[in-house]
């Protein structure tokens, strides 16, 4: 994939980052259940590369703040910490797996990012944005248990998306 595709991909990312947020807001408790701008993120770096991933995840928050107010003022900077990382490894790992398999390649590569994301933004929140009055069970809460169904859908969705793309000729040798 050639440095204009990888722009265009992200460039796309960026626009779903806010309008997906808008979207999934509509349904009660859809932002915190699905983590809407997640999805993109994750994809984005799976797709084209770290330095895109890490891109689309600092500028799609705070994009959809600017234009939306969401994520908040007082999360947008845990948020841009948080999908920073995850666009940052799914993209680096992508690059390192190398199994025979398209959706191996993704689902391990997306474990490993949400993995490292939320041990990043934790540390992050635990000494920087929140800090004194954070604590593990509070981690484990909102990085897992009350995000799980996003966990679920987009280790679902993304190898679907990934292996649509591939059969559609719109992916790199180096990702496929």
């Amino acid at each position: 994939m050639n440095i204009l595709k990888k722009s265009l991909f992200t460039a796309v990312c960026i626009a779903l980052c806010t309008v997906l947020p808008m979207a999934f807001h509509a349904i009660p408790n859809g932002g915190i259940l699905f983590s809407p701008m997640h999805l993109p993120v994750l994809l984005c770096g799976v797709i084209t590369s770290w330095p895109f991933g890490l891109f689309c995840g600092i500028v799609g928050p705070l994009l959809s703040f600017l234009f939306t107010g969401m994520p908040g003022a007082p999360m947008l900077p845990q948020m841009m910490v948080e999908l920073g990382s995850y666009g940052f490894m799914a993209g680096l790992m992508i690059r390192i797996m190398r199994t025979k398999s398209l959706s191996a390649n993704v689902l391990v590569s997306l474990v490993i990012a949400m993995l490292f994301g939320r041990i990043v933004a934790g540390c992050a929140r635990a000494f920087l944005f929140a800090r004194g009055s954070y604590s593990l069970p509070m981690w484990i809460s909102s990085y897992f248990i009350s995000c799980f169904p996003a966990i679920i859908l987009q280790l679902v969705l993304i190898p679907l998306i990934c292996k649509a793309l591939d059969k559609a000729g719109l992916l790199s040798e180096k990702t496929a």
